[in-house]
Order: structure tokens, then C-alpha cells, then sequence
């Protein structure tokens, strides 16, 4: 992937691996778009990078996902790459009852989104030059972690489903490329007090773009992503241990 030149909306990127990589891309010499459910944390990061643009919408609402393609065609014909990076991690204690709405938001941002997302800006990346389509999953897409069931099933759909994006696009000139990060640093689930520290990974992830790469791993997620059966059911227990 070219590094520099581009058009570049990052949905989430008020926040963690998303900021981290607005900062990179501008320094990069791109032009960045960026969305967020909430004005105030999209005005902080104005507020440190004047040059942003940011769009208040929402990943896990169909209308505002509509609606945001809609305005951002017009406005940034050159647009040419989409990065679905928003995403929520919840616990879910499966043995209690709770709401369908909360499980709902939960696919409907993580993995809802980008399949709609994909759909909606595949016309205006064919009409591109270097148009990238880039979806976020996760290392517990291969490899889930029990106390977030919801959040490491949509991964791992979302793993499966960018795989046939990419073969399904394969003879146009879009470049599909799976982002799958490890645990780290973020507000992610609230707050991760452990993983990769989030400037360190995201320079890892700008490296491996530059390389060509398409998917993109580091750490915990390069074992889980080429894990053997027997390997991941081997790290499955390590991450989740018996009482």
C-alpha cells in the first residue's frame, strides 16, 4: 500500500488504534476523515490535529452509515480508502439474561458495520487509483477469549468475511488488507492496562502496510492467525483457564 497521497477515513479513530493511526497517516502526507458516535471526543482530536476531518456517526446505525457515505462521495471525490476500524468489546456472562439490544449493538458495530460499510463504498473505490479497503479484526478472531464471547465471535466473522472480500475482488484494482491486532493499550472493553503499547503497535501496523502486507499482525495475533488446531486449542486454555 502506498503510504502517502491518499483520501483516508478511519471510522473510530477518536480514540486508541484508530488515533494512532491518524497521526501516522498525516504524518504520512494524507488527508484524513475520521467518525466517532461522540462530538466532543472527535473536537479533542481537531483540537490536536487541525487538519482532521471528523463526521459524527455512528458504525452500528444503517442510516448513519448511509448517510455518511453520502456526504463524504460529495464532498471527497478522491476518497480511496476505507478503514472499518470502530469496534466494542463487552463481558458477557453467557449464564445471565441480557437485553437483545445490548448483543445487537455489539454485532452491529463490530461486524454489521463493516460488511454494510464495504458494501456502500465498493462503487466509488472502483472508480479509484489506489483504492484500499481495510477491515479491523482481532487475534481472538482465531483464538477466542471466553469473557467477551460476543466481541470474538464478530471477529472471527468478520476475518472470514474479508477473505471472501478479497477473493471476490481479486481481478479489480481494490486491495483488501485485514488488520488483526493482539491486546493493546487502549480504551477498548473500557480500559486494557496490558497489551502492546498503542504507539509501538501502531508504527508495527505502518511498516507492514508499506511492506505490501495483507494481513497484518503482531505479537499474540501473528501465533493465533497461523495457529495449528492443536496450537490454538493449546492457547485457548492458556487465555482461558479453569476455575
Amino acid at each position: 500500500m502506498d503510504l502517502s497521497g491518499n483520501t483516508v477515513l478511519i471510522t473510530g479513530g477518536s480514540s486508541g488504534i484508530g488515533l494512532a493511526l491518524v497521526e501516522r497517516f498525516l504524518k504520512a502526507g494524507n488527508e484524513v476523515i475520521i467518525t466517532g458516535r461522540r462530538a466532543d471526543a472527535l473536537a479533542d482530536v481537531k483540537r490536536r490535529f487541525p487538519a482532521v476531518v471528523t463526521e459524527v456517526s455512528d458504525s452500528g446505525s444503517a442510516a448513519d452509515r448511509v448517510s455518511l457515505v453520502a456526504t463524504l462521495t460529495e464532498r471527497f471525490p478522491g476518497l480511496n480508502v476505507v478503514i472499518n476500524n470502530a469496534g466494542v468489546q463487552r463481558k458477557v456472562d453467557l449464564l445471565q439474561s441480557e437485553p437483545w439490544e445490548d448483543t445487537r449493538a455489539e454485532i452491529a458495530i463490530n461486524l454489521e458495520g463493516p460488511i454494510h460499510m464495504a458494501s456502500l463504498w465498493l462503487p466509488h473505490l472502483l472508480r479509484q487509483a489506489r483504492p484500499v479497503l481495510m477491515n479491523v479484526s482481532s487475534g481472538l478472531a482465531f483464538v477466542p477469549m471466553a469473557a467477551v464471547p460476543v466481541y470474538s465471535a464478530t471477529k472471527a466473522a468478520l476475518h472470514s468475511y474479508t477473505l471472501s472480500l478479497r477473493h471476490q475482488l481479486r481481478k479489480t484494482p481494490v486491495t483488501v488488507i485485514e488488520v488483526i491486532p493482539p491486546a493493546v493499550h487502549s480504551n477498548l472493553g473500557g480500559s486494557h492496562a496490558f497489551g502492546v503499547p498503542t504507539d509501538e503497535y501502531a508504527d508495527s501496523v505502518m511498516k507492514q502496510l508499506g511492506e505490501g502486507r495483507l494481513e497484518v499482525t503482531y505479537q499474540f495475533s501473528e501465533k493465533t492467525s497461523q495457529a495449528s488446531r492443536a496450537e490454538a486449542d493449546e492457547m485457548f486454555k492458556r487465555i482461558n483457564p479453569a476455575d
